[in-house]
């Protein structure tokens, strides 16, 4: 089920990724309303749904609609039958590493994602220097792209001076209460 041999991903393993079912929508346009990345979505996400609920997995992995969503919520908290289109675009994002279809800006838009996600459960707080060494490290061992490793370089001093850099993180005092609201958002996963 790749894209190199033609068959579009299943609709089942979208909703297991996401955790909804897409028949559920009815096309009330409820999410494509108050979605305030939607002027600039090449598809909707009212469209991007119904393609997906007509079969069309493989042009819905190739919208630069998935990679404009901010994850607000707004869409999910807006229908009225709980289709929870949000995560249909986690899913899509996560299925367009997968099978390769994501541009290289793109892939780095997730590993910034995994880095800054990762530094919170570490911490419960973010830790800036961490997270620009642990995003800067795996864009260049996917990448070997010494440029974008220093590229922002110069910034450091002048983020310093106004105090925006912390070179020092900083923890909260109870991770464990960082761990159980991870563990609830990966639905049990251990932290």
């Amino acid at each position: 089920m790749d894209t190199t041999s033609g068959r579009e991903p299943a609709i089942p393993e979208l909703e297991r990724l996401s955790g909804t079912r897409l028949a559920e929508c009815y096309q009330c346009g409820k999410c494509t309303a108050g979605c305030p990345t939607a002027g600039q979505m090449d598809v909707p996400p009212t469209r991007l749904i119904r393609m997906l609920q007509l079969g069309a997995s493989e042009p819905a992995l190739r919208a630069n609609s998935i990679w404009q969503c901010v994850s607000c919520q707004t869409c999910t908290t807006r229908c009225p039958k709980r289709v929870d289109c949000a995560a249909v675009m986690d899913a899509l994002r996560q299925l367009a590493c997968e099978r390769g279809t994501a541009s290289p800006a793109e892939r780095r838009t997730i590993l910034f994602q995994q880095a800054f996600l990762d530094n919170i459960r570490r911490h419960g707080r973010l830790n800036e220097i961490e997270l620009i060494a642990a995003f800067k490290g795996a864009v260049f061992l996917r990448d070997r792209s010494l440029p974008f490793l220093f590229r922002d370089a110069g910034l450091a001093p002048q983020l310093q001076k106004r105090h925006k850099l912390h070179l020092v993180g900083e923890h909260v005092q109870d991770r464990g209460v960082v761990a159980r609201i991870f563990a609830r958002a990966t639905k049990g996963d251990a932290p």
